[in-house]
């Protein structure tokens, strides 16, 4: 149950941050924070809207989310992270009015839409990083190419220990390697397979996916020879218990932190993230208040929450399509 004010004006507890804070709430959904929303202002608006998809953008939506109803307190909004091609699923049936995205719409997933009547306008909200994390006691490898990221990871991969890795003869451990990342339902898994190996869905069969980031975390913090991929808030969130390789794109090493993904330096593994709307649900005032609300927002609760924020510009540009769909729909 929240408090007497939203997460956002609290000071941390214990050195938690807004992004554990929530995380801890729900585990991989809010669902329940609506209902516990019970002060904050009577705007007059009401009514619910539901958010589900992406669990990697889960903690941005929930504290927006949380901050609407603060100021609009008969509006429920649950938020639900069931992964982002499950959250399409629902989305394109119908379900849902709002998705959660860490990729782009898939062809088969526009077709679903469509079968359904199901119109939607894309939203990029936030931008992210993809951190490929390692064990703290890991002090031979510090950066790797994106070639070797490939070799690592892609199907029928020959490497098996960390000594297979080892161009340069500097005595890197015949330890096996222990592999982590998320799972196929994952637009995180859909974005570094084809970022990393050429194509979605091309990964090595040997390694534990997770619908759940912390279950990777868990995973190299306990073997000294694991590596794992996931969402680089939650290293941030870690970091006493995992440490990060730097990836070499071609231009030198280089790890994921708020400046070199705002500047798009961390390359191939930065990323937009996306917030699908149901363009029929822009005829009730309390959605379009909430969307606009959205983009007001975002740039600042996507930093309070271990995310970046996307340029001015591209929220002006999210603005105007918003605006625009407003006037057609309403």
């Amino acid at each position: 149950m929240m408090g007497n004010e939203p997460i956002s004006n609290r000071a941390d507890d214990g050195g938690l941050s807004r992004r554990r804070v929530l995380l801890g709430t729900a585990g991989t959904a809010l669902a329940g924070l609506a209902g516990c929303i019970t002060r904050g202002e009577d705007s007059g608006l009401e009514g619910r809207i539901t958010i589900d998809g992406s669990n990697t953008l889960l903690p941005n939506s929930a504290l927006v989310a949380e901050l609407f109803m603060w100021e609009n307190n008969q509006v429920d909004i649950p938020v639900s992270g069931s992964g982002t091609g499950a959250g399409f699923q629902q989305f394109c049936r119908g379900e849902t009015e709002l998705q959660n995205a860490s990729r782009a719409i898939s062809d088969d997933e526009r077709e679903q839409c469509e079968e359904n009547n199901v119109d939607w306008l894309e939203l990029e909200v936030v931008l992210d990083g993809l951190a490929v994390m390692k064990h703290p006691q890991n002090d031979w490898c510090d950066c790797l190419t994106v070639d070797q990221l490939n070799r690592m990871w892609e199907r029928g991969s020959d490497v098996e220990t960390w000594a297979d890795l080892d161009d340069d003869n500097d005595g890197w451990p015949d330890e096996p390697i222990s592999f982590y990342g998320r799972d196929a339902a994952s637009g995180t898994y859909d974005y570094f397979t084809e970022q990393i190996n050429g194509a979605v869905g091309n990964i090595r069969n040997d390694y534990s996916g997770s619908p759940d980031t912390n279950n990777i975390i868990r995973g190299v913090r306990g073997n000294q020879y694991a590596v794992g991929f996931g969402g680089a808030g939650y290293y941030y969130e870690n970091e006493d218990d995992v440490d990060l390789i730097a990836i070499d794109n071609g231009d030198g090493c280089v790890i994921p932190t708020p400046e070199t993904i705002e500047a798009q330096e961390y390359q191939p593994l930065s990323r937009p993230m996306f917030l699908y709307v149901r363009l029929d649900e822009l005829e009730r005032p309390e959605f379009r208040e909430f969307m606009r609300f959205y983009l007001e927002n975002t740039q600042e609760t996507a930093r309070d929450v271990g995310f970046y924020a996307v340029p001015d510009e591209t929220i002006e540009d999210q603005r105007e399509k918003l605006e625009d769909a407003i006037e057609r729909y309403t």
